[in-house]
């Protein structure tokens, strides 16, 4: 069973109800992976997600990525790629698949600058964070291609319009 435990430390639109926003967005985008099957596992299946500020996030950034500036999203895999195939029918009781880190304010000016919703482009962030914690990357042209497909179609299961349209 799928689990998405949402911690907010600092204020974000209280207009959403920010947990089951995270349980869609996380659930879409594991829908499309090879992984789909942890969404109904024996095994609680925790991803934790954090919605916090550009402070937050430049340190974790620097920290734990060299990059001392904030970002949009980072992502923590706690479960190693060649172990995630067995999860599904792991006897464990509960795995953490993983952190999803957002920052307020870059989240915030990246939505204003593509003219999107906050609310839209977390959603966008957080299915992206979430299939970076089943293994996805963007580090070569393929690889982004594929990740942003996947991005694509969990983003339209939701309602939400292809974030990359303008860019082809």
């Amino acid at each position: 069973m799928l689990s998405i435990e949402t911690h907010t430390a600092t204020p974000w639109p209280d207009t959403l109800d920010w947990d089951a926003r995270a349980a869609e967005a996380a659930a879409a985008a594991l829908a499309l992976t090879p992984f789909a099957s942890l969404a109904d596992a024996a095994p609680l299946v925790e991803i934790a997600v954090r919605l916090t500020d550009d402070i937050e996030v430049q340190a974790l950034n620097r920290d734990f990525r060299g990059k001392d500036k904030p970002t949009n999203v980072l992502s923590f895999p706690q479960v190693q790629d060649d172990l995630l195939e067995g999860l599904a029918n792991s006897d464990d009781g509960e795995i953490l698949l993983g952190d999803i880190v957002l920052a307020r304010e870059t989240c915030m000016r990246e939505a204003e600058e593509k003219g999107v919703s906050v609310v839209d482009h977390a959603t966008h962030l957080i299915i992206h964070g979430t299939l970076h914690l089943v293994g996805y990357d963007h580090m070569d042209d393929a690889s982004a291609t594929a990740m942003e497909a996947l991005e694509v179609k969990a983003l339209a299961s939701l309602g939400i319009a292809n974030p990359y349209a303008d860019q082809d």
